[in-house]
């Protein structure tokens, strides 16, 4: 006999504004306790250091995750020169300093050359898997891996504040992969100055900001006050919040009905739409499945369970 899943069954997005100090697993764990849900999952890490947005799906949504995981992300850091930690942040022990401060027109003048497609190499301490162990748990072993750079995009890159001549104030919006950690560390030894990471707060997620986020704090008492976890539900978004980029394909009762079956659907009629390549489908505007368009069909790839 199976083993039961504990919780409910709740569907849907939680835009959370994670504090500091925290993990996002633990962030993920404590709002699975105060939803009593199922199923729970983050679409993105934020570092213990880092506030800001990080999307919790729930249910269903979980579904949707790496989907999420590949819109870009936008950050405001701040980097204090003259010193290098091991963890290109403040959490880090102090390995090299300099006396050398840059100036804002040599900042702008180093900003153009991480923008774009260029190559990063992570930081030690990263989850990043080598040969089946974190790397940071090799690094505070005392054998920190020569990680390999890998491609990431930087969209925007740009100098916000300058609070004095030891910190400067960056914004940036970034691809899936992104270092923040990373890109102070290696605008510090370009301007040779060196640098490291004091204050990292995430913006944004695709469609996920500031403007639809909630605390952990605001959801604790809202807990405390509610005689049932369902109560809480109302602080969450749908499903296909997190599949604004994704084309929508309306589909009637019956099609849903088919592509509940995991059957395909032809997109018929002078209002189908004109697309090809991933899409989600939609009932009365409610996400009901993942898949491809192809020649005017309808291919179900995932299919969610129940009205979301």
């Amino acid at each position: 006999m199976g083993r039961r899943r504990k919780g409910r069954a709740v569907t849907g997005w939680l835009c959370l504004d994670k504090p500091e100090r925290m993990t996002s697993t633990d962030a993920v764990g404590k709002v699975r306790w105060l939803f009593g849900a199922a199923r729970v999952g983050h679409a993105g890490t934020l570092d213990p250091l880092a506030t800001g947005i990080l999307p919790i799906a729930l249910g269903e949504a979980t579904k949707t995750v790496a989907l999420v995981q590949a819109t870009p992300k936008t950050y405001r850091f701040t980097v204090r020169w003259g010193m290098a930690t091991d963890t290109d942040d403040a959490e880090g022990e102090t390995v090299t300093t300099s006396d050398a401060r840059p100036g804002d027109a040599e900042i702008a003048t180093a900003l153009p050359a991480f923008t774009g497609a260029i190559m990063q190499r992570p930081p030690a301490f990263s989850a990043i898997k080598v040969e089946g162990e974190r790397a940071y748990d090799l690094a505070r072993e005392g054998a920190p891996p020569d990680l390999p750079e890998r491609p990431v995009t930087i969209d925007v890159l740009e100098l916000a504040d300058r609070p004095d001549t030891d910190h400067a104030v960056f914004e940036c919006v970034c691809g899936s992969g992104t270092y923040v950690r990373a890109l102070a560390r290696d605008l510090g030894r370009t301007l040779g100055c060196l640098g490291h990471v004091v204050e990292l707060r995430r913006l944004a997620v695709g469609p996920f900001t500031e403007d639809n986020a909630i605390t952990l704090d605001e959801l604790t008492r809202r807990r405390a006050e509610a005689d049932d976890p369902c109560e809480l539900d109302a602080t969450l978004l749908p499903l296909g919040f997190g599949l604004v980029d994704l084309p929508e394909i309306p589909v009637t009762r019956n099609d849903a009905a088919r592509l509940g079956r995991g059957q395909a659907v032809l997109l018929r009629g002078r209002d189908a739409p004109v697309t090809t390549g991933p899409a989600h489908a939609t009932l009365a505007g409610e996400t009901i499945a993942l898949g491809e368009v192809d020649a005017g069909t309808f291919h179900p790839r995932r299919v969610f369970a129940g009205k979301q």
